[in-house]
């Protein structure tokens, strides 16, 4: 169903032509690095625009966030009406036209219910909202750009896999092209909706999907790991959480638990460390490792290190969120009975 209307929207995206004639798709988040715990009710399709080349400008200390502007002349002659006063390429503006075709488009979806969901403040997707009784299915279109250039020096330090996956794999992956999606810096004392975040989703997505030291390991005849077992149990034990205290647990995502996991594969770096019959033990590891960073109130972003995802002036939240795990952790997860 999420197939059918997305390739609907984007073929007719496609077809009117001008700036987003280009667009690709890649399915990336968890339903397609196969992670995916409860009802697989939301997707993140990122529509992927090339670009040639960019000028990159830091816009605050994270290494995460960047203003856009084009070499003189670009190539992109139709991304120009997007540029704002500054000369810099606006999120928000790209965002808004792209957010009105794909409200004129859905109208002409006749088999099946869609609307687009209002707009969230500072919220890089667009929401489709599809029908598909008794529930419904969200699905969050991120626009993205590709850059065919070097990653940019915050990320010189990240990726440390070389132990894990190998050096060669880490310069392969450093080779792949740049993504940036619209996302708005919460930093920004005046919210003007011309910044944009690095985004790593494609290595993220190859590296939950050849995650073994060994080549083989998880392949149908090689030799099986809990590694996506480990995550998966601390996504679904911090969903839980989230659904028990929503207001207290706002500041936390699935993306902490994922980036804490992939950490956690840098300092086990081997299959032995992760045999399948060992899932609680490597739980317990990996959830005292996840503590312990909320205890810190520090958990380095994977590709850009000086990026803290738990910054201190959240440290009321990682102390009720490490409250609440402690006490799962103690009296044998009642929240998974429930």
């Amino acid at each position: 169903l999420v197939n059918q209307v997305v390739s609907q929207v984007i073929q007719a995206i496609r077809s009117r032509g001008g700036s987003f004639s280009s667009l690709e798709r890649l399915g990336a988040g968890s339903y397609y690095e196969r992670v995916k715990i409860s009802e697989p009710n939301e997707f993140d399709i990122m529509l992927v625009m090339p670009v040639a080349r960019l000028q990159l400008e830091e816009c605050d200390d994270t290494g995460a966030f960047y203003y856009l502007t084009f070499k003189r002349n670009p190539k992109e002659k139709y991304l120009l009406k997007f540029l704002d006063e500054d000369g810099k390429l606006s999120a928000f503006k790209m965002l808004q036209a792209l957010r009105d075709i794909i409200k004129q488009e859905v109208k002409n979806i006749k088999n099946v219910e869609v609307t687009v969901k209002r707009k969230k403040a500072g919220s890089p997707a667009i929401t489709l909202q599809i029908k598909n009784p008794p529930a419904e299915i969200s699905v969050d279109i991120i626009l993205t750009l590709e850059v065919q250039q070097s990653w940019p020096p915050s990320t010189q330090d990240g990726l440390k896999i070389e132990q894990w996956l190998g050096r060669k794999v880490r310069g392969e992956f450093r080779n792949k092209s740049l993504y940036l999606v619209a996302k708005q810096n919460k930093k920004e004392k005046v919210l003007r909706g011309n910044t944009w975040r690095l985004s790593f989703s494609h290595i993220e997505k190859a590296m939950m999907n050849n995650h073994g030291s060994s080549k083989t390991c998880c392949e149908s005849d090689g030799p099986k790991c809990c590694r996506k077992g480990c995550l998966k149990l601390l996504k679904y034990l911090l969903e839980r959480l989230k659904m028990k205290y929503t207001k207290e647990l706002e500041k936390f995502c699935s993306y902490h638990v994922k980036t804490a996991f992939f950490h956690a594969c840098v300092m086990w770096p081997n299959d032995t460390d992760w045999h399948l019959g060992d899932l609680d033990h490597c739980f317990q590891k990996y959830l005292e490792y996840f503590l312990d960073c909320l205890q810190k109130s520090k958990l380095p972003h994977f590709f850009i290190p000086q990026y803290n995802l738990l910054s201190p002036e959240d440290k009321v939240s990682s102390n009720f969120l490490s409250r609440q795990i402690n006490y799962e952790l103690n009296n044998g997860f009642p929240i998974f009975q429930e």
